[in-house]
């Protein structure tokens, strides 16, 4: 498996598709993550069109097992950050 981009690398390539300089391009990537962060948080969904759609999914509180001792624990009900990939780029990546 390849490394992963890291920011840099992004807002690089960023600002050379969108032909402008690297401060615009990570004024855009900090603004993109920030309303995505914002309206995910809010208990809504962001869909980027051809990527995917990123939303919050609450878990009920359940039973887990401490790997460790065995012992069974209750653990409260949570929310996590999901991510559904699109049809388009799974079949770029797979085809």
């Amino acid at each position: 498996m390849a490394k992963p981009m890291t920011k840099t690398q992004l807002v690089a390539a960023l600002a050379e598709e969108m032909g402008s300089d690297k401060k615009s391009a990570a004024g855009a990537l900090d603004a993109v993550v920030s309303i995505i962060t914002r309206e995910v948080s809010g208990g809504g969904a962001v869909t980027l069109p051809g990527v995917g759609k990123i939303y919050c999914r609450e878990r009920p509180e359940r039973m887990v097992r401490n790997p460790a001792t065995g012992e069974q624990i209750k653990k409260e009900a949570d929310k996590v950050v999901k991510m559904t990939i699109a049809k388009a780029l799974k079949d770029s990546v797979n085809g």
